[in-house]
């Protein structure tokens, strides 16, 4: 079954779109949080920040629902198929996907960037109305 003891009872949790298999976000669950998703058909992770269960979307109304569930190889990461419900953002930033900034190849960083739509949602989130992170020339 799944090794909990690698991270402290913890294991990652990759989140990939059913349909497209793009990969949406990534968090973790312990043996509770795996769980209450199985049970509930909804994407929970735990948070290492706050030490509690997160049923993701419960603020934003952006839930994922749970298609299918698989273990790798070493039964020490989850990977869930799910489908987005709500606007479909599922970053909290309003990207679709929390994974937007790209790193350059060769061990250099490319500069941070957001595609313009990414953009126009984080400032329309932030109080000031502007956005941390600039768009993609």
């Amino acid at each position: 079954m799944i090794d909990f003891t690698k991270l402290n009872g913890l294991v990652p949790a990759v989140i990939q779109d059913a349909d497209t298999r793009e990969v949406l976000m990534v968090g973790f669950m312990n043996q509770v949080a795996l769980e209450e998703t199985r049970r509930s058909g909804f994407v929970t992770f735990f948070s290492r920040t706050r030490h509690a269960l997160w049923r993701k979307g419960e603020t934003s109304g952006n839930r994922l629902a749970v298609d299918r569930i698989f273990l790798d190889c070493d039964d020490d990461t989850v990977l869930v198929l799910a489908r987005v419900l709500g606007d479909g953002q599922v970053c909290h930033t309003g990207a679709r996907s929390c994974f937007f900034k790209e790193l350059a190849a060769g061990g250099s960083r490319s500069p941070e960037c957001a595609d313009e739509q990414t953009t126009e949602r984080v400032k329309d989130r932030t109080t000031d109305g502007g956005a941390e992170t600039p768009p993609c020339e």
